[in-house]
């Protein structure tokens, strides 16, 4: 790769750090989608040993790529997203991939395939990951920055997708039970 297709790519990248998602950080400012795919790239390190199977490697190149879209699109919360939008997300993804150099073209599209398709323990691994860091975010949160929605949500986002994993679906209880206490406290 050139210094200079380096530095494009970085130059999307970088808007991540300026795009916010939906969900505030416990200082009470909106969290990055940067910050979100950073976060949900160290739980997959940090799970290696709970995972000795899969490619922890690709898990987290999985992660860190996974929200690349919403530099052109922004972020949508997922209960506002419609396929409308994810199908826009994903064009003009895929239209920036194509301009990539070609090994990191091949890359990203042998990634986004099998993330997409959620066939392997690699890519559920990923998928569950990225629900579980939103509704961790949440509770790290101030719940007055909650909608009311987002009261059965925190119980309910991700639980399909811990289903392949015994250690996913414990951390998924205990992430409830967090929650729910915070419900209970108010704050």
């Amino acid at each position: 790769m050139k210094p200079t297709e380096l530095l494009e790519i970085l130059s999307v990248a970088e808007k991540l750090k300026c795009n916010t998602r939906h969900c505030y950080t416990s200082n009470g400012r909106h969290e990055s989608v940067a910050e979100h795919s950073w976060r949900v790239a160290l739980m997959a390190m940090l799970l290696s040993s709970e995972f000795p199977e899969a490619d922890m490697d690709k898990v987290i190149r999985m992660c860190l790529i996974h929200d690349l879209g919403e530099a052109f699109t922004g972020d949508i919360p997922t209960f506002n997203k419609t396929a409308a939008d994810t199908e826009k997300e994903d064009t003009l993804f895929d239209q920036w991939v194509a301009t990539l150099p070609e090994k990191t073209r091949e890359e990203f599209s042998a990634l986004l395939t099998e993330m997409n398709a959620l066939q392997t323990q690699e890519a559920k691994l990923y998928k569950a990951l990225d629900k579980l860091e939103a509704v961790i975010q949440h509770n790290e949160s101030d719940i007055a920055t909650w909608l009311p929605l987002e009261y059965d949500l925190q119980l309910t986002y991700g639980e399909e997708n811990v289903q392949f994993s015994p250690w996913l679906k414990e951390l998924k209880e205990e992430i409830n039970r967090q929650t729910r206490e915070k419900i209970a406290r108010g704050k």
